[in-house]
């Protein structure tokens, strides 16, 4: 029989009071404890719910707000297009630029068509495809991340998904062109890094980032699936966390109660930072941004005592 927190206190307060123990002030602070747990993972899961919020904007709704002239590309040269990864060219303010990005749907015959923003392996390939293209002619790189993770099934995994993802993290790390990295929403384990691997990395404020999903952690670390509130809280998820992680650079912020309630303010924030970086990173020569691109990510995760 499995026994919440909350209850294994109350029967701590009834063995005290039977057995004449004075613990009060302990319990006090246990219960303090308790309320300010449930508080965090109540914010905590207050994120998540807006990072997943059907309203929320998508990568094409920020594309045709920031970039002038987009052109979408299809197609890896190898299997064929997915539409769960979108990319193209265009301008930002007057700057030539390819962009990419995961892209959700708002309904089920939109979720059914892109796979739930899941990419398979031709995705990952197109993105790299049109990144090298970007290198080739100079083109800052802009891409905007929104899965869940990569799509899990048996025709991704015979197609080479994990070499796939393997690959991008290798090649985006050696890109001789700017990269800029945006979490709109769910930035999900390897789906959201084999397009993650930037100069710059941002979240939005109410965005997520997590190695996996809450619902995924608390099935298999927590043993019940029902306890994805608190796994969401473990998991460090949020524009906040990543941020004190050093795994971000900044959080860029939203429109109060979220982007999806101004979705035109939250692109103007997005546009103020990237061209705010590329102003900067274009000046900088190819060696010199490979050179601190890789410094940013073999820091990351690094901790002395």
């Amino acid at each position: 029989m499995k026994h919440t927190e909350e209850q294994i206190l109350e029967q701590l307060r009834e063995l005290s009071e039977s057995q004449g123990l004075d613990i009060s002030s302990e319990l006090e602070t246990i219960s303090r404890k308790l309320q300010s747990k449930g508080d965090s993972v109540s914010k905590v899961w207050e994120k998540v719910e807006l990072a997943r919020h059907a309203d929320r904007p998508r990568t094409l709704d920020y594309i045709n707000m920031i970039i002038d002239d987009f052109t979408e590309l299809h197609g890896d040269r190898c299997y064929g297009d997915d539409p769960a990864l979108v990319g193209g060219i265009g301008f930002l303010d007057g700057i030539p630029v390819t962009v990419l990005g995961n892209m959700k749907g708002r309904n089920l015959k939109e979720n059914i068509s892109r796979n739930g923003g899941m990419a398979n392996p031709e995705g990952y390939r197109k993105a790299l495809r049109l990144a090298k293209q970007a290198e080739r002619f100079g083109r800052p790189v802009i891409t905007f991340i929104d899965t869940q993770g990569a799509y899990p099934g048996l025709g991704a995994e015979e197609r080479g998904i994990g070499e796939a993802i393997a690959t991008n993290l290798k090649e985006f790390s050696q890109l001789k062109t700017p990269v800029i990295c945006i979490v709109i929403g769910e930035g999900g384990s390897g789906g959201a890094l084999g397009i993650g691997v930037g100069d710059k990395i941002y979240m939005l404020e109410n965005a997520i980032y997590s190695v996996i999903s809450p619902e995924g952690c608390a099935s298999i670390l927590l043993r019940d699936s029902t306890r994805a509130k608190d796994a969401a809280a473990m998991l460090k998820i949020t524009s906040k966390d990543i941020l004190a992680l050093k795994v971000a650079n900044g959080i860029i912020p939203e429109p109060e109660n979220g982007a999806q309630t101004n979705p035109e303010a939250a692109a103007a924030a997005i546009k103020k930072q990237i061209t705010s970086d590329l102003e900067k990173l274009m000046k900088k020569s190819p060696a010199v941004l490979v050179k601190y691109r890789n410094k940013k990510i073999r820091d990351m995760g690094v901790y002395t005592e």
